[in-house]
C-alpha cells in the first residue's frame, strides 16, 4: 500500500494554468457542438430513443473500462504528454466523421466506433487534466481554478447549440465536425507551449498495471468517507443519466428544433452562471455540507422540469439543476484534490471515475426502453395514470418521459439525504487530513 507521505510538486505559475485552460475551453466548445449536432442527427435519422441511448453508451463505456489502465499511465507519464496524445486522438475522430459525412457514407455504426475511440482517449485526458491542476495552481486557489474548469462545458452548452444549429442549417453536419477538429488543434498547440511539473517518482519500482491500480483502490479504502461518497456519486450519475437521455424527446414533444436550441442555450446560461459563481467564490467552506445542499436543490429543479409541458416551467427547472451542477462538481473536485496525494492522483481519480460511472452504461441502455415501454404508455391519453398523475403532469406523447425526469429529481434528493445521514461521509473534512500543504 502506498505511503501516506508523498512529496507535493511546487505550484507552477498561473500563466501555465491559463494557457492550458484556454485551449481546453476552446476544445470543449467544439466537443459540445458535435455532441449537440450528433444527438439531433441520430434521433432524427433513427427516431429511436433506444438508439440514442446506445450512442451515448458508446460515448461513455470505453472510458469507464479503460479507467484502471489510464490511471496508472497518468501517474507514470508527464500529464501534459498524456493530455496532448488524448486530445490528438479525439481530434482525429472528429476529422474522420467529417470526411465520412462529406463523402455521404456516414452511417450509425460508424458513429458508434468513432465516439467509442474518443471515449477511450478521454479516459486518459480527464484524470491527467484534473490531477495536473494541483501542480500548477496553489492550494488556496484550487476552488476557483476548478470553477473555471467547469466553465468550459458550461460555455459549450451555452454557445454550441446556436453555432451548431446555424452550421447545420447553412452547411451541414460536416462543417460542425470540421470545426470540432480545429478546436482540438488549438488545444494541442496550447499544450505544446507549456510545461507541467513532473510528479512521477522515478525511485518507485514499477509493477504491473493491475497492482498499481489496486494501490489507488487501497488508498481509497483507507479513507472510508471518500469511498462512501463515491458510491453516492455513482447513484447520482446513474439516475441523472436517465435525464440526460430524455432531455431531447421531452422538450421536442412540445417545441421544435429551434426551440430546443434556445432551450439548450438557456441551460448553458445557467451552467455559465454557476461556473462563474464557483470561480469567483471558490465554493462553500464546509464542502460536504455545501455539496449535499446544492444536490438537493438540483433535485428540486429536475422535479419541476418534468412537471409541465410549458417552456417557462420546464426550462426554469432545468436551469435550476444546471446552475448548481458546476458548484457541486467544482467543490467535489477541490475536496478530492486536497485530500489525495499528487503522485497517486492519476490512479485515484481514474478509480473515482470508474466507480462513479460504473452504473451509467446500464442507465444509457435502460433509459430508452423504460421511457418507451413503461412510462410513456402510463401517461398517454388512455394510459393507466392518465386520470391520476396525468392531471398534474398532463398526458400525451413525451409526458411519460417527463414523469421519469421528475422521478429522477426525487431520487437525487434521496441520495443527498442518505449521504448526510452517513457519518463517515458527513465528516470527511474532519476525519481525513489534507494531502496538500498550503500554497
Amino acid at each position: 500500500m502506498m505511503s501516506e507521505t508523498v512529496q507535493h510538486a511546487r505550484p507552477g505559475t498561473l500563466r501555465t494554468f491559463w494557457t492550458v485552460w484556454i485551449g481546453q475551453l476552446v476544445s470543449q466548445v467544439g466537443t459540445s457542438m458535435t455532441g449537440f449536432a450528433m444527438t439531433i442527427w441520430v434521433y432524427q435519422e433513427t427516431g429511436s430513443v433506444t438508439r440514442l441511448g446506445v450512442m451515448l453508451l458508446a460515448v461513455n463505456l470505453p472510458g469507464i473500462l479503460l479507467a484502471p489502465t489510464a490511471g496508472v499511465m497518468v501517474d507514470r507519464i508527464n500529464r501534459r504528454v498524456v493530455m496532448l496524445v488524448a486530445d490528438s486522438i479525439a481530434g482525429l475522430g472528429s476529422l474522420t466523421l467529417a470526411l465520412l459525412f462529406l463523402a455521404d457514407i456516414l452511417v450509425y455504426w460508424q458513429i458508434l466506433i468513432v465516439v467509442a475511440v474518443s471515449s477511450a482517449a478521454s479516459a486518459f485526458q480527464e484524470p491527467a487534466y484534473r490531477s495536473a491542476i494541483p501542480t500548477i495552481v496553489p492550494k488556496e486557489r484550487l476552488g476557483r481554478a476548478n470553477g473555471l474548469t467547469e466553465l468550459g462545458p458550461a460555455v459549450g452548452t451555452l454557445v454550441a447549440p446556436a453555432i451548431a444549429g446555424g452550421l447545420l442549417l447553412a452547411v451541414g453536419l460536416g462543417a460542425v465536425l470540421a470545426v470540432d477538429f480545429v478546436t482540438f488543434v488549438v488545444a494541442a498547440v496550447t499544450l505544446f507551449v507549456v510545461r507541467f511539473p513532473d510528479v512521477v517518482d522515478e525511485t518507485v519500482e514499477r509493477r504491473d498495471i493491475r497492482s498499481e491500480f489496486l494501490e489507488g483502490l487501497d488508498y481509497l479504502k483507507d479513507r472510508r468517507g471518500l469511498l462512501g461518497f463515491l458510491f453516492i456519486a455513482a447513484g447520482l450519475n446513474f439516475v441523472l443519466t436517465f435525464a440526460n437521455v430524455l432531455w431531447v424527446p421531452v422538450f421536442l414533444a412540445f417545441m421544435n428544433e429551434a426551440g430546443l436550441g434556445l432551450t439548450m442555450g438557456a441551460i448553458g446560461v445557467a451552467l455559465v452562471i454557476g461556473s462563474l459563481v464557483m470561480s469567483a467564490w471558490g465554493g462553500p467552506k464546509a464542502r460536504v455540507r455545501g455539496m449535499l445542499g446544492f444536490m438537493g436543490l438540483g433535485g428540486v429543479g429536475l422535479i419541476v422540469a418534468g412537471l409541465r409541458p410549458q417552456p417557462v416551467i420546464a426550462i426554469g427547472g432545468a436551469m435550476l439543476l444546471m446552475g448548481v451542477i458546476p458548484i457541486v462538481n467544482g467543490t467535489s473536485q477541490t475536496l478530492w484534490q486536497t485530500k489525495i496525494a499528487p503522485a497517486i492522483q492519476g490512479r485515484v481519480f481514474s478509480t473515482r471515475r470508474m466507480i462513479a460511472q460504473m452504473a451509467t452504461p446500464v442507465a444509457f441502455v435502460a433509459a430508452g426502453p423504460v421511457a418507451d415501454n413503461v412510462f410513456e404508455p402510463l401517461l398517454l391519453d388512455d394510459g393507466l395514470l392518465a386520470d391520476s398523475v396525468g392531471k398534474v403532469w398532463e398526458t400525451g406523447v413525451g409526458r411519460g418521459s417527463a414523469l421519469l425526469v421528475s422521478c429522477v429529481g426525487l431520487a437525487v434528493i434521496v441520495l443527498a439525504g442518505i449521504a448526510w445521514l452517513t457519518p463517515s461521509i458527513r465528516n470527511i473534512e474532519r476525519d481525513i487530513p489534507d494531502a496538500l500543504p498550503a500554497g
